[in-house]
């Protein structure tokens, strides 16, 4: 491990940041190097400060600790993400025999300087009782394979020998922090502290002596680690042909879902990120992954994200689905019984005062295939599988070396349900469509991006689906988010096959599939050539079907229903002059949204359709516009307005009634009219 450390991106540090000073701007730019680097810190680990002197609200000066706030990111933190907290009254509390960690948040939200800073981290007093100016805190990969072993610190004494203090594992909070000081103050020479089996602390009296010596001391770490290594996995046999990932994630998104009690036919769903690099396939394929992958987290710091062990399945044959299957949702409720065995046994050791958690699994290790991370949004996920990359890391040097062993599941139960966690259960409302992931066709246009954002706003994951795959990308980038942008022509069936397992591999399945795409051909029925009538079939019901066929086959492998939506119009129940070759096969596609709800209702699977009417988009353009109206005999504005309400109807009008009918999870075989009143169009 290198240092990162450069002048000149410094100094360029201390000029942004020059109304706070300089120890707050290089705290703010070390903090950054060191949470750049997942060998140290990933997704709100570690911690850093810096103990200096600022202005409170009366402008008088006064000596604080400005410490990494809950919440934030290292390796994008703002000064904001420094919340400074009078330090005198911090240093004061050493002196005290005990502190809840409740009081310990009480006392260091009332001695912030900003009353609505974030909440200071919950190891700030260590940092507070370490005499240091700048203090750094990280979860090293490298010490963690060194501590996370039968003899762990006796292997780290090897390595540092007095240049560090070793601090016994103790729960982050007061007596840490107490521990801590007191392995200081017994030799106040030491660089840095190593909590075993947590992670390692390096100070300074600087900002770059604190962030070199924690890259100096990572670095010994990681040269005893080169050392005598001996082959860590011996690989198990597999299929000759494991199964394809957008085969087996809908298999393992659908046994992992949980039914929501809250309403019949709820799901609670989880959306997916995969990972299979060469690393990741060395240990998932491992003769021994049962032991080593389920022994336990690697710090405890990762048991709030990813609960206290992965779960592990059989490997997967290309040929075997349904005996995969069968063995995921064996092995999903073993590991729930599992699960709620370990929190009952230890729920009765602190009193039975916890509140049990979901029982599902946030990593799950498939053989022959990969990792899965698991989590209520795509963001989530992406942590999940973060950290468990981060823990094959540390467990592949960690058995190269001896053999892992992390803490006893007594210790990461007290993290998993630690009070200031469990205080925050049931306090964080989810938006309706969470853990759900939503496909549109014709994404780009203007119904399509209309409905993409409406659900992407109530929760959901949205693939935008469109022949256009620039607009398509542009669009999901306008979106923001994990919304991704594919190609799918909606004609060709291979193409609908290959964007829909692109998104079952992306995030695990598809939920809701909203067929959207469409163009309108005109002409006078008895006189339209047969080549224009059979080109609007192929697009406007050939399309919707392959779009369904294909939804229906991923939300079967799922297991948790799901809900097909189809833009039908106006014209398949009120066909207009001179428009058949487009209502026609819109009324086709009506039939086949009830053919739909007939022969999946018994799975769960819902179908309904929009009946929309008079829509400004790529299909009614201005041109077509300005040719309706004259057939009608009408300004262009009237009969844009031509209803019961004299409503123009918008295309965001359209994506709340997809929404709606996505939301109704009794109701299915539904034509929701959205044409501002039209009783020649409206259906019984």
């Amino acid at each position: 491990m290198q240092s990162a450390w450069n002048d000149r991106d410094a100094e360029a540090a201390v000029a942004r940041y020059e109304n706070l000073g300089r120890d707050v701007a290089l705290r703010v730019y070390t903090t950054r190097l060191l949470g750049q680097d997942p060998r140290l810190v990933l997704h709100g680990g570690g911690n850093t400060s810096v103990k200096t002197e600022v202005a409170d609200l009366n402008g008088d000066m006064v000596d604080v600790l400005c410490v990494k706030g809950s919440g934030w990111d290292m390796g994008s933190i703002e000064p904001a993400g420094l919340p400074a907290v009078r330090l005198a009254p911090l240093v004061k509390l050493r002196a005290r025999e005990k502190l809840s960690d409740e009081e310990m948040v009480r006392l260091q939200r009332a001695n912030l300087i900003d009353p609505m800073a974030p909440n200071p981290s919950v190891e700030a007093l260590l940092h507070a009782f370490i005499p240091y100016k700048f203090v750094d805190h990280t979860h090293s990969t490298a010490v963690l394979a060194l501590t996370d072993q039968p003899d762990g610190e006796a292997l780290c004494r090897e390595v540092y020998g007095k240049r560090v203090g070793y601090v016994p594992y103790i729960m982050p909070g007061f007596g840490l922090a107490k521990a801590a000081a007191d392995v200081f103050a017994a030799d106040p020479s030491v660089e840095g502290l190593v909590l075993v089996k947590h992670g390692i602390f390096s100070f300074g009296a600087d900002a770059r002596e604190a962030y070199e010596r924690m890259i100096a001391l990572v670095g010994l770490a990681e040269a005893r680690l080169a050392k005598n290594r001996k082959p860590a996995f011996v690989s198990a046999r597999l299929p000759a042909r494991p199964a394809p990932v957008a085969a087996v994630a809908p298999i393992i998104r659908g046994a992992c879902s949980l039914p929501d009690g809250k309403s019949d036919g709820a799901w609670k769903r989880f959306v997916l990120d995969f990972r299979g690099d060469a690393a990741v396939m060395n240990f998932v394929n491992g003769a021994d992954v049962a032991r080593y992958g389920q022994a336990g987290v690697v710090t405890p710091d990762h048991n709030i994200r990813i609960k206290n062990k992965p779960l592990v399945v059989a490997a997967p044959g290309e040929g075997d689905l349904t005996g995969f299957r069968t063995a995921v949702r064996d092995a999903v409720a073993a590991y729930g019984l599992t699960y709620k065995d370990y929190f009952a046994r230890n729920n009765a050791r602190v009193g039975g005062i916890k509140t049990m958690l979901d029982p599902s699994p946030r990593v799950v290790l498939v053989p022959g295939v990969g990792l899965f991370g698991l989590g209520r949004s795509k963001k989530d996920a992406r942590v999940a599988a973060d950290l468990a990359e981060a823990a094959i890391a540390t467990i592949t040097d960690a058995e190269a070396v001896g053999r892992f062993e992390p803490l006893p599941e007594s210790d990461l139960f007290d993290v998993e349900y630690w009070s200031l966690e469990q205080a925050k259960l049931g306090s964080a409302k989810e938006p309706p469509l969470a853990g759900q992931v939503a496909v549109i066709t014709g994404a780009a246009g203007a119904i399509g991006f209309a409905t993409a954002r409406a659900f992407a706003a109530a929760g959901a994951e949205v693939a935008l689906l469109d022949v256009d795959e620039a607009a398509a990308k542009a669009k999901a980038k306008a979106i923001g988010g994990a919304a991704l942008g594919l190609k799918c022509d909606v004609t060709d069936a291979a193409s609908v096959r290959d964007a829909f397992a692109q998104v079952a591999s992306i995030f695990g399945g598809v939920d809701i599939a909203i067929s959207n795409a469409g163009a309108a051909w005109q002409g006078r029925i008895g006189e339209v050539d047969e080549t224009v009538l059979r080109k609007s079939f192929e697009l406007n019901f050939y399309g919707h079907q392959r779009v369904a066929q294909a939804a229906v086959k991923i939300m079967r492998a799922q297991g948790t229903g799901g809900c097909l939506l189809f833009n039908v119009s106006k014209q398949a129940v009120n066909p207009g002059p001179d428009f058949g070759p487009y209502g026609l096969p819109k009324a086709a596609t009506l039939f086949l949204v009830r053919q739909y709800a007939v022969d999946y209702g018994n799975e769960g699977i819902r179908a309904n359709a929009v009946n929309a009417d008079r829509i400004r988009s790529g299909l009614l353009t201005e041109e077509m516009i300005t040719s309706r109206s004259k057939v009608r005999g009408l300004s262009e504005q009237a009969y844009m307005r031509g209803n019961l309400l004299g409503r123009e109807v918008a295309a965001e009008d359209v994506a709340q009634a997809f929404l709606a009918q996505a939301l109704a999870l009794k109701t299915t075989a539904d034509v929701t009219t959205v044409d501002g009143g039209n009783i020649a169009a409206a259906l019984r």
